[in-house]
């Protein structure tokens, strides 16, 4: 049981500090599974491919998985109760202390210092994924070994069709899923 208040400790303390939305968890997620051995670095980029292609918010998807995957249904409740409890209670003080202070330069100062460092989080956060997944970190041979082109052509193509022809989301998680299958990436 105490195993399922450390799942609520970190998830809760991920909900409070995560600032900037689901891919800014992520460095608590590697954190989380560094400290705890539930998962691996790996694990998380794995749990960021079903938590976007999942309906809902990113984050709170992933507190699900973990809850899930380690507790079973309690676990899934309490991972999800635990990310989202900060952000109510934080939401509820700020909106009766913004519509007061919504004119204070100190408030937006710190909105605007918040900005970038929700951007770095998400950078950093991203970083991860990428190594994960498009570089191949074990290579000891050439240059060229260290890049899993499979994988970096079909997160170009995806790229470019969401820049350019912008399809809708679904579509090109669908796509990318059935390309996996089909070349085996």
């Amino acid at each position: 049981m105490n195993e399922i208040f450390l799942l609520a400790y970190h998830f809760f303390i991920t909900g409070l500090f995560a600032v900037g939305g689901g891919l800014a968890t992520l460095p608590f997620l590697y954190d989380m599974g560094r400290k705890t051995g539930w998962f691996d670095a790996a694990d998380v980029a794995n749990m960021v491919a079903i938590a976007q292609s999942t309906p809902g918010p990113t984050g709170i998807n992933m507190a699900t998985y973990v809850g899930f995957h380690r507790f079973g249904i309690l676990g899934a409740v309490v991972g999800t109760a635990s990310i989202v409890f900060p952000s109510i209670v934080i939401i509820i003080i700020i909106s009766k202390a913004l519509t007061r202070f919504k004119e204070s330069q100190l408030v937006q100062d710190i909105f605007y210092g918040l900005r970038p460092a929700s951007t770095g989080l998400i950078l950093a956060a991203a970083f991860g994924v990428i190594q994960i997944s498009l570089i191949n970190m074990g290579n000891t041979g050439d240059f060229i070994g260290y890049f899993r082109f499979p994988e970096l052509t079909l997160a170009a193509l995806i790229f470019l069709l969401h820049k350019w022809k912008k399809p809708h989301p679904i579509f090109l998680i669908v796509m990318a899923g059935i390309i996996g299958v089909v070349f085996k990436i």
